[in-house]
């Protein structure tokens, strides 16, 4: 594994605070979580680890994305979630002590806080306050896969992907957005083929819901029937 680590504009004091698994931990666990974090960088296209491997610790991403996967007998990959500026990944291997159930590629280049799993899981042992304090933050990052698991389940291919757009674009004046990975690795995400996730994009860009600006960046043009396709109630889709 391959990594660098090196002074950035953003400081591990900023990553941790940008995270909401550690938004109500208090001043003194804080600190002890800032002094044993190190920064860490990783270039677009990067392992940052594997599937079965010793898990190094609690990762937080500061900037950039990351694509945790796992790879099927056959070689094909299914990603699990797209984690982004203030996501976290490893969390539960670190917490838990075991290897790590899947792999993480860097999307873009990224800047990630790197609480290591030794000192990690002795300041758990050691601060109550901080195990109490951050299971809040545990009930979120558990809120967001209990949604995601509805999305794959509940809604059909049109359903996900308006939804995953509109959930991108949270702001309700966001007219553009940016997907976060290749194509093949958001259908990929959203439990779709390459193939599938084609035929959806193109039936929500003839139903006027979407335009294609590049590869990567796409117009939202009717929000309000985006959020009737992500509810199953749109008939033009």
């Amino acid at each position: 594994m391959n990594q660098e680590t090196r002074t950035l504009p953003m400081n591990v004091v900023d990553v941790l605070q940008s995270c909401p698994l550690f938004a109500e931990v208090g001043p003194g666990s804080f600190q002890r979580l800032a002094t044993m974090a190190r920064l860490q960088s990783f270039s677009r296209g990067q392992v940052v680890f594997r599937e079965g491997d010793a898990v190094p610790g609690v990762f937080i991403v500061g900037s950039g994305s990351v694509r945790v996967f796992k790879t099927g007998p056959s070689g094909r990959e299914h990603v699990l979630h797209m984690v982004g500026p203030g996501g976290t990944f490893a969390e539960l291997a670190a917490i838990g002590n075991f290897a790590l159930p899947a792999s993480a590629e860097a999307v873009t280049d990224v800047l990630c806080a790197l609480l290591p799993t030794e000192a990690f899981r002795r300041a758990l042992d050691e601060d109550h306050d901080l195990c109490r304090e951050m299971l809040t933050g545990l009930t979120v990052w558990f809120r967001h896969f209990v949604g995601l698991i509805e999305d794959i389940v509940l809604r059909d291919a049109v359903g996900r992907l308006a939804q995953y757009l509109l959930k991108i674009a949270p702001d309700e004046r966001q007219t553009t957005v940016e997907l976060p990975s290749l194509k093949r690795h958001v259908a990929s995400h959203l439990n779709l083929t390459s193939e599938a996730f084609s035929r959806t994009f193109r039936r929500l860009t003839e139903a006027r819901l979407i335009a294609e600006e590049d590869d990567n960046r796409i117009r939202l043009l009717d929000r309000p029937g985006l959020k009737l396709a992500a509810e199953g109630m749109f008939p033009r889709v």
